[in-house]
């Protein structure tokens, strides 16, 4: 499923200024495709991540997800679209304090109306990919912040997407542990076909990527690298 940002701007409009965090940015992502968006802070890279996946709407431009132009769907089909085909990895985890991690895993299919033992089966198998399944009846508070974090892995991959999309996936961990999160997330790219988008503020970590879509003040170069 190809991704195309097609002349994207957010134009925020504050009293006499204008805030611009996107500004006219065109970029292609193919099927397959391991990516990391890196900038200083305010360089539009959350901004980014969150218009591609359908949270924000553009002032201008389109965003086109095999052959669909999300932003021309209204808001009911438009979340029915990221369910069937995206999913997403939060810095802060997200997760809900008085569910189980497998509970955790399972909001998306509920959404989703799937039946309730589909939604177990499921969930138990993507905490199985993250190495938690053992896990599965642990409340948040229960769990370290690595666990959390594969938990939210494993909630962003529970719907089989087309598309995952991580912010700022290990900036709430410690070094080692946000490195294990990375190869975590690297080995699901290779194993599982996932086209992978992450947001990073650490170029060792963006270095992982097939292709650096590097912004400033708005705008982006990209750079083809080494995959991970």
């Amino acid at each position: 499923m190809m991704l195309e940002v097609k002349d994207v701007s957010k134009i925020y409009d504050l009293g006499n200024n204008q805030v611009i965090p996107l500004d006219n940015v065109t970029v292609t992502v193919k099927k397959g495709d391991l990516v990391s968006v890196i900038g200083p802070s305010g360089s539009g890279k959350s901004t980014l991540l969150y218009t591609i996946g359908g949270l924000l709407t553009p002032s201008r431009g389109d965003v086109v997800i095999g052959g669909t132009k999300i932003y021309e769907l209204n808001s009911k089909s438009r979340a029915q679209f990221r369910r069937e085909n995206l999913g997403f990895i939060f810095q802060t985890f997200e997760l809900l304090p008085y569910l189980t991690a497998k509970e955790n895993v399972m909001i998306p299919l509920h959404l989703a109306g799937v039946s309730s033992g589909e939604q177990e089966a499921s969930a138990i198998d993507a905490l199985e990919k993250v190495g938690l399944s053992k896990r599965a009846n642990h409340k948040p508070t229960e769990l370290s912040g690595g666990e959390q974090q594969r938990v939210a892995v494993a909630r962003g991959i529970v719907n089989n997407p087309r598309i995952l999309l991580a912010d700022e996936p290990t900036g709430n961990l410690d070094q080692k542990t946000g490195t294990e999160i990375m190869k975590l997330l690297c080995d699901l790219h290779e194993e599982e076909g996932l086209t992978l988008i992450f947001v990073t503020h650490d170029p060792a970590k963006a270095r992982l990527a097939g292709y650096v879509v590097e912004m400033l003040d708005g705008h982006i170069v990209t750079n083809s690298l080494s995959k991970c």
